[in-house]
């Protein structure tokens, strides 16, 4: 009978992750036979799945029907964007809620990914979150160890895995188990089974890499998965690329009814009667009215969890924006904030004072600049007094709509006449500020949007097309655009825009946002630009503790 020996690697790995040697794994010297592990690898995810039903996170799908492209590998001729939350009302196989206003969910019943030839279906995306909801033990499966190895600081057990009976009933593929407590932590093949797990009409499959991330000690949930599929013969290239994002688990959890019917009713506090209650004045008055429709819309996209708690990226941005207004003369009462959409389509708006831009358009801004370009914009309209908030939101009714109507209530576009204003003073700010010097970089990722507006027509929103491009026409911002050097897309040494997934990382439970602070490697090939486009999700693992260590460690 086979054994595997759990013995602490410290001689043969010590140096080479800080935490590692911390990690509580199983004593020296415990012998484990492969069927004590494949045991108890099934409770952990019978467990998990359990537990999956008292939650119902946010999932977005983006994918990208992809065509070979000589020099670049696959280049992306067409797109589709998915959201909703996880629902289980129609059995064990998690299904897809919409979130997407109506126009784009009649885009998905739709779609098919020519040439590829398939209608997809959002339910299959949900279904990647695990390898087989039904169950994924030694009685279905056969189990083969293959060897140890460390994801980020994580030390886990590598085991092949596919059905003993029907190739066709489950998941054949790979699997990587922490140690500790024989989660499965990443799963890397196909996944066949039920009818809600099929990614198309015509029960079509596609292979996945599904990561998880450990958001609390014992607890492991999925968070990203990648997908690729070609056509039968395994020498084609790739022709559909997606990306599944998983966050909001928390915000969207099942909680104990009295948690939100017990009331505390504290003592009233004594208040000074000397001073004179004073009435405002119309115009404080009026701003104490945007200001609730500010504030009313940005709570709700909140508690929707489609806009990020604040932190570290607000930051980053409001110091860009107050560059931006310093060295223009701007000042602006109340001040302006900036917080983040979590949705990967390339939006930006002006909420009130508060701008917003999504992290899908952040992720692919290939420099500060670009950055600042997209913040003046939205800076321009609120210096200008154009209309950045409807107030009807001030009405408390106004927003007790669905989660998935919530994106169609609040989305708005401004009139041409006010975007050509805008984008005047956008190069006004521009010039006058610390990026003057690298507006040609600007006007490159500018160029790269206008080249893609239509063939990505879901990533690229019309939002920010309004002040770019115009049915795939120059139309806005043409002074920069003119300053750029021609797109040359086989360089290696200019990057227009980057890939998705390049800059930010959203914790999963929390869904608080942190900057990927990679050390930036060299590219090797034109195929490694990967602009604006679909590519592989390698999240560096970690224990829930050591992420709160490095949290609250002083600097």
């Amino acid at each position: 009978m086979r054994r595997i020996h759990l013995i602490t690697l410290c001689a043969l790995l010590a140096g080479l992750t800080s935490g590692v040697t911390a990690q509580q794994a199983a004593p020296a010297g415990d012998t484990l036979t492969l069927e004590e592990v494949a045991e108890r690898v099934s409770k952990a995810e019978a467990g998990l799945l359990a537990r999956m039903r008292a939650f119902k996170p946010i999932l977005e799908v983006y994918a990208q029907n992809v065509e070979p492209h000589d020099r670049l590998g696959t280049v992306p001729v067409r797109d589709v964007w998915f959201l909703g939350q996880f629902d289980w009302s129609d059995g064990e196989f998690p299904t897809l809620k919409w979130f997407t206003p109506n126009r784009t969910r009649q885009q998905v019943a739709s779609w098919i990914t020519r040439p590829f030839g398939l209608q997809l279906r959002a339910d299959g995306f949900a279904a990647m979150a695990a390898p087989d909801w039904v169950a994924l033990d030694a009685k279905r499966y056969q189990f083969t160890f293959l060897r140890r190895e460390f994801l980020g600081e994580v030390r886990c057990l590598v085991f092949d895995v596919q059905p003993r009976g029907n190739p066709n009933d489950g998941f054949t593929g790979r699997i990587w188990v922490e140690d500790r407590d024989f989660n499965i932590v990443r799963f890397n093949g196909i996944t066949r089974g039920g009818s809600n797990m099929s990614l198309t009409a015509k029960k079509h499959w596609f292979n996945v890499d599904s990561w998880r991330v450990n958001v609390s000690p014992g607890l492991w949930l999925p968070a990203y998965v990648y997908s690729e599929q070609s056509n039968d013969s395994e020498r084609d290239a790739p022709k559909l690329k997606s990306q599944v994002r998983i966050w909001g688990y928390d915000l969207k959890s099942v909680r104990p009814a009295q948690e939100f019917t017990i009331i505390r009713i504290d003592e009233p506090a004594i208040q000074d009667k000397s001073a004179q209650p004073q009435q405002l004045s119309p115009a404080m008055s009026h701003r104490m009215w945007e200001q609730q429709a500010e504030d009313n819309v940005i709570e709700r996209l909140s508690n929707a969890g489609l806009m990020a708690p604040p932190g570290d990226v607000d930051q980053v941005l409001e110091t860009v924006v107050r560059n931006l207004q310093i060295t223009n003369n701007l000042n602006i009462e109340p001040p302006v904030k900036t917080r983040v959409l979590l949705t990967s389509p390339l939006d930006s708006m002006a909420i009130g004072r508060t701008i917003a831009l999504s992290r899908g358009l952040i992720d692919v801004l290939p420099d500060e600049a670009s950055l600042a370009m997209m913040l003046a914009h939205e800076l321009a309209h609120i210096a200008l007094g154009h209309r950045v908030i409807d107030t009807r939101f001030s009405f408390a009714d106004k927003l007790m709509v669905p989660d998935d109507e919530l994106l169609a209530a609040v989305q708005y576009r401004h009139e041409p006449k006010q975007e050509l204003e805008a984008a005047a003073k956008t190069l006004e700010y521009l010039k006058n500020s610390p990026y003057k010097e690298k507006l040609a970089d600007a006007g490159l990722f500018l160029k790269a949007l206008t080249e893609n507006a239509r063939k990505l027509r879901n990533l690229i929103q019309p939002h920010v097309v309004s002040h770019i491009a115009d049915a795939g026409q120059v139309s806005r911002l043409n002074e920069l655009i003119q300053q750029a050097p021609s797109l040359a897309p086989e360089s290696l040494d200019q990057v227009a825009a980057l890939s998705l997934g390049a800059r930010i990382l959203v914790d999963p439970w929390s869904s608080q946002l942190e900057l990927l602070r990679a050390a930036n490697v060299p590219l090797a090939s034109a195929r490694e630009k990967a602009s604006l486009a679909v590519t592989p999700l390698v999240p560096y693992l970690r224990y829930a503790e050591f992420k709160q260590q490095t949290a609250t460690s002083p600097q």
